[in-house]
């Protein structure tokens, strides 16, 4: 039961839509509006704000922080209930029923929980999509590498990276799958604009 309920709160706090609800004061509908991503890079795009881009980021992020937050308040300090918070807050951001389940691409989210669960992940996250953003200079392209080498890494060095996650998992696997199902559900969330990204260079190269 209380990991129905960590994933309960996860969800309920993640589909809080911050992006959607910030703009419509400024009677802008922003799962209609530049790219529809309910998140802080679409809310700065379409407002040309990095206050709004950055209220959103933060907000976004508190989501995560509290969802992993109040599990371990409720259920104690146990990775297994933090991390299923945390699931949930990213599937509620990136899917979220109060706007017909569009939503952001949970990044934010992810980072806010990761503070209080794994710094180091967060940590080998950000290093990754440095390089990967070094090596295209394309943000998509940055944040899908970065996400899909992380969830191969809690695989092949689950071991190492469970061991210094504040708490750590029961086991190995359930640190791997849980990290890599929370960031299986950020790549869905990335299919459409790699796609896009890759079909440009396909054009490009054509064009040349």
């Amino acid at each position: 039961m209380n990991y129905l309920l960590s994933l309960l709160i996860g969800v309920m706090l993640g589909s809080i839509p911050t992006a959607y609800l910030l703009l419509r004061k400024k009677n802008i509908d922003v799962t209609k509006a530049g790219s529809g991503n309910v998140g802080a890079m679409n809310s700065y795009e379409v407002t040309n704000s990095k206050l709004i881009g950055l209220i959103v980021f933060a907000i976004d992020s508190l989501k995560g922080l509290l969802s992993v937050w109040i599990a371990e308040s409720l259920f104690g300090h146990k990775f297994e209930f933090m991390m299923i918070a945390l699931i949930g807050a990213v599937l509620g951001h990136c899917y979220s029923f109060w706007i017909n389940f569009k939503g952001g691409r949970g990044l934010a989210t992810a980072a806010g929980g990761a503070l209080l669960i794994s710094i180091p992940v967060l940590g080998i996250w950000v290093a990754l999509w440095l390089v990967a953003y070094l090596f295209r200079r394309h943000i998509h392209f940055a944040n899908f590498t970065a996400t899909l080498l992380t969830g191969l890494l809690s695989f092949t060095s689950g071991d190492i990276l469970n061991k210094y996650a504040s708490p750590s998992a029961a086991d190995t696997m359930n640190f791997s799958i849980l990290v890599s199902l929370m960031l299986l559900i950020i790549l869905s969330k990335h299919i459409v604009p790699i796609k896009e990204y890759f079909t440009g260079l396909a054009k490009n190269k054509k064009g040349d």
